[in-house]
């Protein structure tokens, strides 16, 4: 893929789950997608990393890029703490410990008890699925079904 490849299968962060996803359900590659945004709109992005110009290699991996990236394709939803707001291949950032951007994508499975829908993510061991939709601070929510 774009420009040279993906990190192996069993590495990787949060980010990697939801271009791996994108890539895998639509055929969409996040990582050109959002390079050929940033360079038609960088100042719309954030500048926490002291950035001049793109760089392919990571900005597809950075959780303020992919919510820049989807706001600007107005998916972004209404944060909420009902589980109800959110459906299967919903996108959700969180912010871990106060300073961690993380991204899950909302799962079609529902916790044991049925009150919940599971989240798939890596937040560290590999793309798990888990009970963690409010596990952290929820900063955004988006649905993008290009």
């Amino acid at each position: 893929s774009y420009p040279n490849g993906d990190v192996a299968p069993d590495r990787g962060v949060c980010t990697d789950v939801v271009v791996r996803a994108y890539r895998r359900a639509f055929g969409l590659d996040l990582q050109q997608a959002v390079h050929d945004d940033m360079a038609g709109h960088f100042a719309s992005y954030p500048k926490l990393w002291g950035l001049r110009t793109t760089d392919t290699n990571i900005d597809h991996r950075r959780v303020p890029n992919l919510q820049t990236y989807f706001k600007r394709r107005n998916a972004q939803r209404t944060v909420s703490n009902d589980p109800g707001d959110y459906r299967p291949g919903d996108l959700v950032t969180q912010m871990i410990a106060g300073r961690l951007p993380h991204i899950v994508i909302v799962s079609d499975r529902r916790t044991a008890d049925g009150q919940r829908p599971l989240i798939i993510h890596n937040i560290g061991a590999g793309a798990q699925e888990e009970d963690g939709l409010f596990g952290h601070p929820i900063t955004g929510h988006y649905r993008h079904l290009p």
